[in-house]
């Protein structure tokens, strides 16, 4: 709607400048549907493939040949089958085998567990305790800005070279020349779930100082004002006022990091997890396969069948992932809803 009193190069203007507006929405818009439409066609795919994996050898037998389409009907018969979900819980409950029949993945759920629940365990206290102190009790000096620099680089540096750095120091000792003699630096752990959490929590920690600060600059002044006003310390100011108000966004960014950490593979090939564990993980001493590398480990095989079972892992490490995602939402909600600002 244009103004009586707009001169004609007035409306001109409003109306390219609506027109332009509504393109840009389009144009979103349409990148929103295109990003859907190939995430619901990769989706699609894995789980067509992972229902196969679970088919009777009979059924299989007789899809030989047929499209899916074709086998719609064979496929969807044989979920009632008592057979199909059988061979599902024994799919979540053994572990790997040479024979796609015989195939599970309970080693892997198992040894992904015990990286993230050690990855968090050390992660988190360390990368909390980091950006606390940079941004409430570090001075604006050079130094601070030089750290928080690199904590930055660290975060954008890949995988795989964490995964180097775990090797040398965590699975193995590296030998140093000193004027003194020869030194050797490093745990010598071996090829345990311990180095496997070290060097993933290294892959998350900048990710974690990183949304931790962004969560505590989030927190308005104003509340450490009035915390001071009051008499309050700044240990006090920070652990009663600022980290429960940050607190939401912290633990957002915290279980994102730690999802990532769970869907990573090559700092876990670089420290030298085994892809064929047939036994469940008990101690952090224990040595270890994970879910990425096992599913790697079958979709290298030339095998149909063990493709198919490559497929039902991904949709269990999205399973995983999910509920991740899932608890990080929850938290949000229940501390955002005792926030009163």
């Amino acid at each position: 709607m244009t103004s009586p009193l707009a001169s004609p190069e007035d409306d001109a203007l409003l109306r390219r400048r609506q027109w332009t507006s509504r393109v840009f929405g389009l144009l979103c818009g349409g990148a929103t549907l295109l990003c859907l439409a190939i995430l619901f066609g990769l989706l699609a795919t894995v789980a067509v493939n992972a229902y196969d994996a679970f088919l009777p050898a009979e059924t299989r037998a007789a899809l030989e040949g047929k499209s899916t389409l074709e086998g719609l009907g064979t496929r969807v018969g044989a979920l009632f089958s008592a057979e199909y979900w059988q061979r599902g819980w024994r799919f979540l409950a053994e572990g790997p085998s040479r024979r796609p029949a015989d195939a599970g993945v309970n080693p892997a759920i198992f040894g992904s567990l015990w990286l993230i629940g050690l990855t968090a365990l050390l992660s988190v206290p360390a990368g909390v305790g980091a950006a606390v102190y940079l941004e409430e009790y570090a001075a604006a000096t050079r130094w601070k800005r030089l750290v928080q620099l690199n904590i930055a680089n660290l975060a954008g540096v890949p995988s795989i070279v964490y995964g180097i750095l775990g090797l040398g120091v965590f699975v193995r000792a590296v030998s140093l020349q000193a004027p003194g003699g020869e030194f050797l630096v490093g745990l010598s752990l071996g090829r345990v779930i311990l180095s496997g959490a070290l060097t993933l929590s290294l892959v998350v920690l900048p990710i974690v100082i990183l949304a931790s600060q962004e969560a505590l600059r989030a927190v308005p002044k104003s509340i450490r004002q009035a915390s001071y006003a009051l008499g309050a310390t700044k240990w006090q100011t920070t652990w009663r006022q600022v980290l429960p108000a940050a607190l939401p966004g912290m633990m957002t960014g915290v279980i994102l990091a730690i999802s990532r950490a769970l869907g990573e593979a090559a700092p876990l090939v670089a420290v030298g997890a085994v892809g064929f564990i047939s036994y469940t993980p008990k101690s952090a001493y224990s040595e270890f396969t994970a879910l990425p590398l096992q599913i790697y480990n079958w979709a290298s095989r030339p095998q149909a069948e063990f493709h198919a079972l490559a497929s039902a892992a991904i949709l269990v490490l999205l399973a995983v992932l999910i509920m991740m995602n899932a608890v990080a939402v929850w938290v949000r909600y229940y501390y955002g809803q005792r926030i009163r600002w």
